[in-house]
């Protein structure tokens, strides 16, 4: 008979005790992120699929998800304070072992956990990965120093800052002002609610009942502490979809859109196609990744929601008409939307915003020469970088000058007056309806084409 033969050195499953393969998941989903640059959702995504998180409970999945969105949200802080801690850097050969300091740091420190299950679990998580088996004792050490003394450093450091790339503060500090970006800072920290778009105006009022949800003054509701998304009542029926608040007013700038066309440039993965055509126009969407285009296809078939779809480039499509309608929701940096994707602080850089800029440009000046004389073209970015908003526009109009802006009015958006800009645009920022737990970054400026001449 065969003695066993011992296991080689590798990743093992943390599945075998409660609450391991949440904090194994943690530092996995931390290492897609800020060592394989993968953004934040499709990482959770592999990680549930294959990895540590694959035979994880439901609890321990979200307790996962919310230690690496909490450690990305305060990395700065983080790192500064185990800096502190430590004599040394880590090796090259530590492997996983700082992003398991990580973790545990953002559940000490912030998330409050019990220090010795967060010591204690994360300790065991590293004994489970092959590199990070030798530094067991370091994170057993540097995890319970953190827990004694970590608050009193807390106290002393500017965390706004640190936890803001220089690149985003310099920026939001230059556009709106040093205390607008400390508030834009702070928003970042909580958990953002859920904000729904119901298909019906009528039912607003009952599904916002059957919810427990709120209505906010632009008409989105908002839950906290959801659950499940696919188990909420309505979701089934197809009676509403995700998208937030902020997301959900470029469309409402066209106005009266029934029984009209409306051309929705940049158009996946569908949320304000929907909204569109649940208010009643006749709506071709177009993309230019056909797997994007599938994935608003099956979001509208679950409203029961029609569109014709399009996959083109936006900076090239010539189908031979105008539309007097067109939305432009361009691709941009996503800055506005940290809050919800703290992965963006990390994952973007000033050359992303400058390339991006330049495709806006494009997008922008090719979306005018597919709108009508007369007609009304919205342009918008979930980006809190002036380059990919105001500037875009002031550019634009100084080279086009048969189009006007068409100021925008609080009324339209709920009568909140903070987020319309001195010129009519709009312009939210996370730290904007604070009291009702806040809303993503976004920018939309809505211009008119003057009538041909005679």
């Amino acid at each position: 008979m065969k003695k066993p033969q011992p296991k080689k050195p590798g990743k093992e499953p943390a599945r075998d005790e409660p609450g391991l393969a949440a904090r194994a998941g943690a530092a996995a989903l931390l290492d897609a992120v800020l060592k394989e640059r993968r953004p934040f959702d499709d990482a959770f995504t592999a990680e549930t699929g294959s990895g540590h998180l694959r035979d994880a409970t439901p609890r321990d999945r979200a307790f996962a998800r919310a230690i690496a969105a909490t450690a990305l949200r305060r990395l700065g802080t983080i790192d500064h304070v185990l800096a502190q801690l430590m004599d040394r850097e880590l090796p090259k050969r530590a492997g996983a072992t700082q992003n398991i300091l990580r973790a545990g740091a953002a559940e000490i420190l912030f998330l409050r956990v019990a220090a010795h299950a967060a010591v204690g679990m994360n300790v065991e998580a590293a004994s489970r990965d092959e590199n990070a088996r030798h530094f067991k004792a370091l994170v057993n050490a540097v995890l319970r120093r953190l827990a004694r003394e970590g608050d009193a450093i807390l106290d002393s450091l500017d965390t706004e800052r640190l936890d803001t790339p220089d690149w985003l503060w310099k920026s939001w500090s230059a556009a709106y002002g040093e205390e607008t970006a400390r508030r834009i800072a702070r928003a970042h920290y909580a958990d953002p609610p859920l904000d729904i778009s119901v298909k019906r105006a009528e039912e607003r009022n009952e599904r916002a009942d059957a919810l427990g949800a709120m209505i906010l003054p632009t008409g989105t509701l908002r839950l906290e502490d959801a659950g499940r998304i696919e188990e909420l009542p309505g979701f089934g029926e197809g009676a509403w979809w995700v998208q937030d608040a902020a997301a959900a007013l470029p469309a409402k700038l066209l106005g009266d859109v029934t029984g009209r066309d409306v051309l929705d440039l940049c158009a996946a993965p569908g949320g304000k196609t929907a909204e569109l055509a649940a208010a009643g126009a006749h709506v071709t969407a177009l993309d230019r990744s056909a797997p994007r285009l599938e994935r608003l296809k099956q979001n509208l078939s679950r409203l029961g929601l029609d569109a014709e779809t399009v996959v083109a480039d936006a900076t090239a499509y010539a189908p031979g008409r105008q539309w007097e309608l067109i939305l432009l929701d361009a691709p941009c940096s996503s800055t506005g939307t940290a809050r919800r994707h703290p992965d963006v602080l990390h994952l973007k850089s000033p050359g992303d915003r400058d390339k991006l800029a330049a495709l806006q440009t494009k997008l922008l000046a090719h979306a005018a020469t597919l709108l009508a004389p007369g007609g009304t073209l919205v342009y918008c970015t979930c980006s809190l970088e002036p380059e990919e908003g105001a500037r875009q526009v002031e550019d634009f109009l100084a080279a086009h000058k048969d189009f006007r802006r068409e100021p925008i009015a609080a009324a339209e958006l709920g009568g909140i007056g903070e987020i319309v800009t001195n010129e009519g645009d709009l312009r939210s920022l996370p730290c904007h309806l604070a009291e009702l737990g806040g809303i993503d970054g976004f920018y939309a400026a809505r211009l008119h084409r003057l009538p041909a001449a005679g």
